[in-house]
């Protein structure tokens, strides 16, 4: 084992852009972030999309530690994976940072309902949960739910949002000083 973390990103529903602060986070380092690719990021199945998170925190942990970066419906995967992973999986990941968590019981998208409902089961290591005043996905108030039930930090940087692409967030220095606490 060579002891290098490993930053797996765990895009959201139809994927994270060019522009999105993951995906700029893989470009400027490639070498530790690596996106766990679904196979189809417009008609998820929560199923599918645990077992590939499933499958690259095990392959990456033979390297050394794991943090997962999620955004949105992939903040919902990496609780839904916790929840179902046993303990010698879950002891891989150092912390989970999870932006913009989707609240897929109330969004009204035919092709989420799938995930329903959000796994609400305390997750086996520190974590800490990010979302805007103004998200559109996700209320402050169940936000703050799901970090209390999660066992997560809740941080509120203000209105941006989704914290996606469209924020405007660019390599996003606030979310980096995040991950850099786990």
């Amino acid at each position: 084992m060579t002891d290098r973390t490993t930053y797996l990103v765990l895009p959201g529903y139809q994927n994270s852009d060019p522009g999105h602060w993951q995906s700029l986070w893989e470009a400027s380092e490639p070498e530790t972030f690596h996106r766990v690719v679904q196979a189809d990021w417009d008609h998820p199945e929560q199923g599918d999309w645990v077992a590939r998170v499933d499958a690259a925190v095990a392959a990456a942990a033979a390297d050394g530690p794991v943090v997962l970066v999620a955004h949105s419906l992939g903040c919902i995967t990496a609780v839904r994976w916790a929840a179902g992973a046993g303990a010698e999986r879950t002891a891989a990941v150092r912390g989970a940072l999870l932006v913009a968590p989707a609240d897929v019981d109330t969004a009204e998208v035919p092709e989420l309902v799938n995930f329903r409902p959000v796994a609400l089961e305390a997750l086996p290591f520190p974590s800490i949960v990010v979302a805007s005043t103004d998200d559109p996905w996700v209320s402050p108030a169940r936000a703050r739910r799901f970090a209390a039930a999660w066992g997560s930090r809740y941080e509120q940087p203000g209105a941006y949002g989704h914290l996606n692409a469209g924020s405007g967030l660019g390599d996003w220095p606030l979310g980096r000083e995040l991950l850099a606490e786990l």
